[in-house]
């Protein structure tokens, strides 16, 4: 059975995300029409949005979005993820999709073991495979016989959170107390973003990028290796890097040790 890997592309986002904020949250401010807002924010909109986050105005943030397809993660990545509820979540089915490929998830700590550990994994995700395909043949739907198959199993899913989630999403699965793979994830969709709107983004990301560390006597200790860690991806993103080279960037940067 042949294991997989993250990929993670930014599939499309509001039009010009830093404007449409910057207009919400001056109108909260202003007794102007609209169309004559859109005219005042317009050249001026990454100094609103600044304004906004000194604030802590987070609402404006909520009317833009940004939408990721995500293949090559675990249905436990699955539990962790929808569990941020204010986001909209299309996940590829088991109810109705046959795994027939059984592509599976290998944590690092595994292949940290070393080639005789990876084997004994990948025997046991053929194990799991085995008696998900013989309850198929006795006759069992799909829905069912899924029941078998490990939480190392293959999820795609598409995705849509706005600004202000996203920020909170990255203020806990950046954090280096998160689980790798979220972390992973989480790295490289910060990544996508503040390639798009820099002036959103700049400052998200665990709480110790920007400030002082949430964690308190919980915290990794590692709140300068965050931060630089933080600063190199901002400037692989500030050079236009695509996809592929943000999501290489996350796979070599974030392990489940770091």
């Amino acid at each position: 059975m042949p294991k997989t890997q993250l990929n993670v592309t930014l599939l499309s986002h509001t039009p010009d995300p830093v404007t449409a904020i910057a207009l919400a949250g001056r109108l909260c401010y202003s007794g102007s029409g609209i169309l004559s807002l859109r005219e005042d924010v317009r050249g001026r909109a990454p100094q609103f949005v600044e304004k906004l986050l000194s604030l802590g105005h987070l609402s404006p943030f909520e009317h833009a979005s940004f939408t990721f397809g995500v293949e090559g993660v675990s249905r436990a990545l699955l539990a962790q993820i929808t569990r941020h509820r204010i986001a909209s979540f299309s996940v590829q089915s088991q109810r109705y999709v046959k795994q027939e490929g059984g592509n599976y998830v290998v944590p690092p700590s595994v292949a940290a073991l070393g080639d005789a550990a990876v084997a004994r994994f990948q025997e046991q995700m053929d194990t799991a495979w085995g008696f998900y395909q013989e309850w198929l043949a006795a006759g069992l739907p799909a829905e069912d016989a899924r029941f078998v198959l490990p939480n190392a199993a293959e999820t795609r899913m598409v995705f849509t959170m706005n600004a202000r989630e996203l920020m909170h999403f990255f203020s806990l699965r950046c954090c280096n107390r998160a689980q790798w793979e979220i972390r992973r994830l989480a790295w490289c969709m910060l990544g996508l973003v503040r390639r798009e709107a820099p002036e959103l983004f700049a400052s998200a990301g665990p709480a110790c990028v920007a400030g002082a560390c949430s964690e308190g006597r919980m915290s990794c200790g590692k709140q300068a290796a965050v931060r630089a860690r933080s600063d190199a991806l901002a400037a692989c993103a500030k050079e236009g890097a695509d996809d592929a080279e943000l999501l290489a960037w996350a796979l070599a940067e974030i392990n489940n040790d770091n």
